[in-house]
């Protein structure tokens, strides 16, 4: 467009918006004017933030913004642009006009931008089922990101969001559920609405309780995240969680009915038994203190409540998986544990360790007591 045209144009936008939104028209037209493009920049974004903006976002941005795109901070461009794709007719349309950014932006100063309007792209493919060629995009933007000392944060939470979107499409739980604590470490969960966080909340407890890489949910029991389905139907989901993380096979078997609700957790119900019993198992040999970690399958199947018949392999799935450290007497049937991978401690727990404590205080005690009593005429020498 004529640059001499652009007032006229911007006139005419100012009249047909709606009329909170003059005032910014008219600082719009002024900053212009002035060639203030960073403030003209900021009013231009407060401007796109108000949902009545959107009929003469296209407009705006293709005939105006466009004409001075090289002048203003890129990364601010890609926002302006996201604000004008939500006005596209469908996501192919979408699609276009976000790759046509994207490569506006690809230059060697602007790689953060590049990263933020590719992922834009990416998350538009993975609406139109193109996951080939979604993952190829975001390893190139993990590839550029890992190049940069720092970035903005929103750069990296739409990454991480994105990517945690595609490995939930694909049931990839493991990825998915590292992607999207890492986009909750790049947000602030205020400016979330209760639906997305009651949402993210109960696909990040699925994909813990079905994954088989994933034991320890410690992260997300410390994140407040999870407080978001208390007082929500899925409460039962938050629940379920902290049984597994204290392997309480009781507390199971009373929720194990509301597994139904979810088509994943149902496919694995056979699989969640075997992972809460192990963390039972690893309950009970961290309950013991180091030198009384020798037991009898017998011992561990009273403890645990898991049917003495299936101790031996328990024992030895929680080997493998690097869960506990030890040996396994076949014969006499006897595990002797090592080590048992550290976990997050619910209150309960806490006492235990508080009680074990105790205990070794008054084993030091006793054990000073003796050493005084047996030594009394060492130590006046």
């Amino acid at each position: 467009m004529d640059l001499d045209t652009i007032p006229n144009f911007l006139a005419e936008q100012r009249d047909a918006a709606p009329p909170n939104l003059q005032d910014l028209f008219m600082s719009i037209e002024d900053y212009w004017e002035r060639r203030l493009w960073h403030q003209l920049t900021d009013v231009l974004l407060e401007f796109f933030k108000s949902p009545k903006s959107g009929p003469q976002r296209i407009a705006v941005y293709k005939t105006f913004i466009l004409s001075f795109a090289d002048k203003i901070n890129q990364l601010k461009l890609v926002t302006l642009g996201l604000n004008t794709a939500s006005q596209c007719r469908n996501d192919h349309e979408r699609l276009t006009f976000l790759a046509s950014l994207a490569s506006k932006v690809n230059k060697p100063s602007s790689q953060d931008a590049f990263v933020y309007a590719t992922v834009a792209v990416t998350r538009v493919k993975l609406q139109l089922h193109d996951y080939d060629g979604a993952r190829k995009d975001l390893d190139q933007a993990e590839q550029i990101l890992d190049s940069f000392d720092s970035v903005e944060t929103v750069v990296h939470a739409s990454f991480y969001r994105v990517n945690a979107d595609f490995y939930h499409a694909r049931l990839e739980f493991a990825s998915y559920y590292k992607n999207a604590l890492l986009y909750l470490a790049c947000v602030d969960l205020a400016k979330l609405t209760q639906e997305e966080r009651e949402s993210r909340a109960y696909d990040l407890s699925v994909a813990a309780l079905v994954s088989d890489a994933i034991y320890n949910f410690g992260e997300l029991l410390l994140h407040p995240i999870l407080d978001s389905l208390v007082d929500t139907p899925h409460a039962w989901l938050r629940t379920l969680l902290f049984a597994f993380n204290r392997g309480d096979l009781a507390a199971y078997d009373v929720l194990v009915n509301n597994i139904s609700k979810n088509n994943l957790l149902k496919e694995h119900e056979r699989f969640l038994y075997q992972k809460i019993s192990l963390s039972a198992l690893t309950e009970t040999v961290f309950r013991r203190p180091p030198h009384d970690r020798a037991m009898t399958f017998t011992t561990i199947s009273d403890e645990t409540k898991v049917e003495p018949s299936r101790i031996e392999i328990l024992i030895m799935k929680a080997l493998s998986l690097g869960l506990l450290r030890g040996s396994i007497d076949q014969v006499a049937q006897i595990a002797r544990i090592s080590w048992v991978q550290p976990k997050v401690l619910d209150m309960k727990q806490v006492d235990n360790m508080r009680e074990r404590l105790k205990e070794w205080d008054a084993g030091v005690n006793q054990l000073g007591n003796w050493i005084e009593g047996v030594g009394k005429d060492v130590w006046a020498a």
